[in-house]
């Protein structure tokens, strides 16, 4: 484990639209507002045919190849995540949320495209006094949290 401490810095509440895709629109507020680093909590609804990761293929495998389920309606979501920096010093959110429909849920990364229906609602809680980064793992291929 490796962590280091920050401090709370402004809360932005974003009003998502309907079409909006969640990953693009938080990361252009967070963009336009000058936060590089944040929590975020996210609620609302996905639009059907939104793609969501839900793990890899084969864990072992390397490239990690994604596994990608697409919502076939409008889901219920509820999500948290992080926004950091990557190593050119653009904000990247990673948010995983859960997705529900009737009696059956979805859970999973957002990255791959998650379309906001009618309403998507987030709060970003900015963090300060800390240098944390998202940083290529030339093990894994992921964008790993270097603090």
């Amino acid at each position: 484990m490796k962590y280091g401490a920050a401090r709370l810095g402004r809360v932005l509440v974003v009003r998502l639209e309907d079409g909006d895709v969640v990953h693009e629109s938080i990361e252009a507020a967070a963009r336009a507002e000058g936060i590089a680093r944040a929590a975020v909590i996210l609620l609302g609804g996905a639009a059907g045919g939104s793609r969501v990761v839900v793990g890899p293929e084969d864990a072992a495998a390397r490239p990690v190849a994604p596994l990608q389920r697409v919502l076939h309606d409008v889901h219920e979501t509820a999500g948290v995540g992080t926004i950091f920096p990557d190593e050119a010093g653009r904000p990247v959110l990673h948010l995983h949320a859960a997705f529900g429909r009737d009696d059956q849920v979805t859970a999973g990364c957002i990255r791959r495209g998650v379309t906001t229906w009618v309403i998507g609602e987030a709060v970003v809680i900015e963090l300060t006094g800390t240098a944390a980064t998202r940083r290529v793992d030339p093990a894994s291929g992921f964008e790993l949290l270097d603090v």
